[in-house]
Order: C-alpha cells, then sequence, then structure tokens
C-alpha cells in the first residue's frame, strides 16, 4: 500500500525511528501505519544507504521512454496551436497527419502537452456541454445566411455577412459589408450564386432585411428574388436563433479565431483578414462534426447554374390567379386581403383546400406563403 497522510515526510521519519528501536515488531508497525511489509523494509534500506534523502519523494519519471513523442512532432503540435489558438488537441492531431507527419500521437497526449507549455487555460473547457446535430443529408439543400454582428475599424462600422452550407460546413462566403441592407445582400448572393449555383433552401432570421416577424407571411424583396429564381426561402421562429445554429457556431469561431482582441484601419483590412481565416476554415481546419474533416472535403458545387433570366410565373389551371396593386392588396371575392408590397404588380395564387370548404393557400411560384379562410372573414363582417 502506498504511504498515505499528508505530512509523508514526517510519517516516514517517525516510522523509521520507531522500526529502528530495540525489540520493534515491523509487521506490526506496518499494519498500523496501513502499508505493506514490502513498503516498510524498502524505506528502512533506503534509510540505510540515504539517511535524511530516504524521507524525500523520488521522482517516478522513466530514465528513458522509448514512447515519448518526438521533439519535432511536440514542436509542430505547438505551433499549430499558436496559429490557430482555438483549435484544440483533435484538430491539432488531424492536421498533423494531414501534413505528412507519422506516429502522431493520441488527442490527450497533446493535450497534456499544450496544457505544460501554458496554452490551454482551465476556462476552454467551460464551454464544452452536450449538444445534438442536424444537417441535410446533401449539399446545397439548405444554406444558412446571417449578418455577424457588427464592429467598428478606423473606417467605420463592419457587419460580416456569412453564408454557410448546412451539410458539409462550407463556408461559401465572409463579406465585411459596410450596410446591411437587402441590395447588399443581393449582390453578394449573386456573386456566390454565379460561383456556386443555386441552392434548395435557405433559412436567415427574422427582421429586416431577411424577413418581417411582426407580419408572417408578408415576403420581403430578398423572399421574392430568392423565390423567382428557384430557391425556397426560410426564416428562423422569432427569439430562436438555434434554428440557424451552425451559423451561429460558425460567428463564434470568427470572433474568437479572427476578430477578438484585433483592430481594422478599414473595411478591406478586415475583409483580408476574414478572407484569410476562410481559407483555413475550408481547406485546413479539421471539423469535429465532419469526423475530422474538412469542409470542402464534403462539399459539392450546386448543379443548379445561376439562370440569366428569370423564368415566367405560372400556375395551375385550379388556381385562382390575382395581381398584387399598391401597398400589397389584392382583391378577393368582395374582401381587401394585404399581402406585400415587396409583390407590387407580381402574379400570385389561390389555390383551394379540396379537404376545408373555403380555404385557400396562397402561392407565389412555388412557395406556399400564407393561408386564407374565407369563413373566418366572412364571420368577422
Amino acid at each position: 500500500m502506498p504511504w498515505q497522510p499528508r505530512d509523508l515526510m514526517t510519517t516516514k521519519r517517525e516510522f523509521v525511528q520507531l522500526a529502528l528501536q530495540e525489540g520493534a515488531n515491523r509487521r506490526e508497525l506496518c499494519r498500523r501505519f496501513g502499508i505493506s511489509p514490502k513498503a516498510g523494509y524498502a524505506l528502512l534500506k533506503r534509510f540505510a544507504a540515504e539517511a535524511e534523502a530516504a524521507f524525500t519523494e523520488r521522482s517516478r519519471r522513466p530514465l528513458h521512454s522509448p514512447r515519448q513523442t518526438a521533439e519535432a512532432l511536440q514542436s509542430a503540435a505547438l505551433e499549430l496551436r499558436r496559429q490557430h489558438p482555438a483549435w484544440g488537441a483533435r484538430k491539432i492531431c488531424r492536421r498533423l497527419q494531414d501534413l505528412g507527419h507519422e506516429q502522431v500521437p493520441a488527442p490527450s497526449t497533446v493535450t497534456d502537452l499544450l496544457r505544460r507549455h501554458g496554452l490551454i487555460a482551465p476556462a476552454d473547457n467551460e464551454t464544452q456541454g452536450e449538444w445534438q446535430r442536424f444537417e441535410h443529408e446533401l449539399p446545397n439543400g439548405l444554406w444558412q445566411m446571417d449578418f455577424k454582428g457588427y464592429f467598428e475599424t478606423a473606417a467605420g462600422r463592419c457587419s460580416p455577412l456569412t453564408l454557410l452550407d448546412d451539410h458539409s460546413r462550407f463556408a461559401l462566403a465572409t463579406t465585411a459589408c459596410s450596410k446591411t441592407d437587402a441590395a447588399t445582400v443581393q449582390v453578394l448572393l449573386q456573386r456566390v450564386f454565379e460561383r456556386y449555383g443555386l441552392p434548395a433552401r435557405i433559412n436567415s432570421d427574422n427582421g429586416a432585411p431577411w424577413g418581417s416577424p411582426s407580419a408572417p407571411g408578408h415576403l420581403s424583396s430578398l423572399d421574392v428574388w430568392l423565390i423567382r429564381l428557384g430557391v425556397r426561402s426560410s426564416h428562423s421562429s422569432p427569439y430562436h436563433p438555434q434554428t440557424n445554429g451552425k451559423i451561429e457556431r460558425f460567428h463564434r469561431s470568427l470572433k474568437v479565431e479572427v476578430l477578438r482582441g484585433r483592430t481594422f484601419d478599414s473595411l478591406a483590412q478586415a475583409q483580408e483578414a476574414m478572407q484569410r481565416w476562410r481559407e483555413i476554415y475550408n481547406h485546413h481546419r479539421p471539423h469535429e462534426a465532419l469526423a475530422m474533416q474538412t469542409p470542402v472535403q464534403h462539399y459539392r458545387m450546386s448543379a443548379r447554374p445561376m439562370p440569366t433570366t428569370l423564368a415566367p410565373i405560372e400556375y395551375a389551371e385550379r388556381d385562382h390567379v390575382l395581381t398584387v396593386g399598391w401597398n400589397g392588396f389584392v382583391k378577393f371575392r368582395g374582401h381587401k386581403l394585404r399581402l406585400s408590397s415587396a409583390l407590387h404588380r407580381l402574379p400570385v395564387a389561390l389555390r383551394p383546400d379540396d379537404l376545408h370548404d373555403g380555404c385557400f393557400d396562397l402561392y407565389f411560384c412555388h412557395q406556399r406563403f400564407m393561408r386564407l379562410d374565407m369563413n373566418a372573414l366572412t364571420a368577422s363582417n
């Protein structure tokens, strides 16, 4: 058994002094001190050879460690951590493998190495918690889009606009913007669509420029443009940012790995820093949710190219087609209905619900955006 008391040196000295007394029962003494006879006799032997030095703790470090991580590999791991302070041991191990290093140690060994060199603070693990992953099965099934909170540069305010593929976590854009209006977003999306093609759906937040949380179903000008392109536009529920959870997590990484503790002289300088990091994020940074692979290894460009012209709007024969007037109003069966001013001069369709008499689903192109119950309207009048 090991020596247990807190004041180990005093306890060992007392044991030796008692054991060396004439007529001492050393085995009984070992029992009373809670140690094995082997440990007791070993201490007595050491005292005979070393005197007072026998009471001090010996280092348990082996004289030779054949499995010790090579110095060059340790240096490479430490350098990766210094270059990317937010990367954990699993990312560093995978990146070392990708760079061609052999006999890369386990993540636990790298964690110990980082801790010994003061590169891990206790607070680094405080944000880790249980989570559940949801993702689309294929690339371009869903993109998530949002503005990260603004920060100030010497030349003015910067609001990073980010776009992320849900399946692969591939960052399609990280753009430093001075404005957060629909025109700014549309120009960015135009460039992204021309390079990567069209997704099936884009999910964004509520409020300007994305949608209208105070009037659900009232399409924004950005919604109308996306729908005309054949892209389904959806919005997170009010006060539920977790609907866009992947891009929220992406923003946290962007803040920690690029923005925290830095200042920028201009939007161009901020854009350069974010673009450099986007390259690292997509092509070099291992992602735990992707089995430590990189986003670019999972992403594929969309097979749907950006059209040069918008397709004509067509509806089924059974639909009631109405053209939206000023301020988003239409008239139907004696009722004046408010839709969205973004639909001005555009046709919408009221599609009857065969299972509920007097109920209609409102469509703009392929997207259902509102439901109308004529029975409720008649009763309120």
